[in-house]
């Protein structure tokens, strides 16, 4: 099962990328995690900033595979704790299909991205940095792979 974690912005710092490179790395060949950026939107005049997140939508959107499983990544979505999120995982990979994970910008995902979402998962009720989420995403789905293949790496 091919996993897409498809977030806007193209220019955060380094550290970021290379957190999210070595949870990648670190996937197994089965399901192997790919960051898709989607560059920010700019908007300047009164009410560009909601047509600036509509086109970050919008480019989101066509980067989706025709039968992927949509995951927005929202602050009022479904939480689980490590446990139940390996269970999740088992479940979308029992599914088979494209995993896209959806994660906005500085102003959040656009309503159309929520709309496609066939659910909506939230990693706290705290708000994060856009960035910051990439690495928390890519750590725990490498954390929950390890989890249900009995590698020592998570531990309660």
């Amino acid at each position: 099962m091919r996993v897409r974690l498809i977030a806007v912005g193209t220019r955060l710092p380094a550290w970021i990328g290379a957190g999210v490179s070595e949870y990648s790395r670190r996937m197994p060949p089965e399901s192997p995690l790919e960051l898709v950026e989607i560059p920010l939107a700019r908007g300047t005049a009164h009410g560009a900033r909601g047509r600036a997140v509509e086109r970050e939508g919008e480019r989101m959107l066509a980067a989706l595979g025709s039968r992927a499983w949509v995951v927005a990544l929202d602050v009022g979505g479904q939480r689980y704790d490590t446990a139940a999120l390996a269970r999740w995982w088992a479940g979308r990979l029992r599914d088979g299909r494209e995993l896209a994970l959806l994660v906005g910008g500085p102003d959040g995902l656009a309503p159309g991205c929520l709309a496609r979402a066939d659910e909506r998962l939230s990693l706290s009720p705290l708000t994060l940095p856009h960035g910051l989420v990439r690495v928390l995403v890519a750590e725990q789905l490498y954390r929950v792979q390890a989890l249900l293949k009995g590698h020592p790496y998570h531990r309660e």
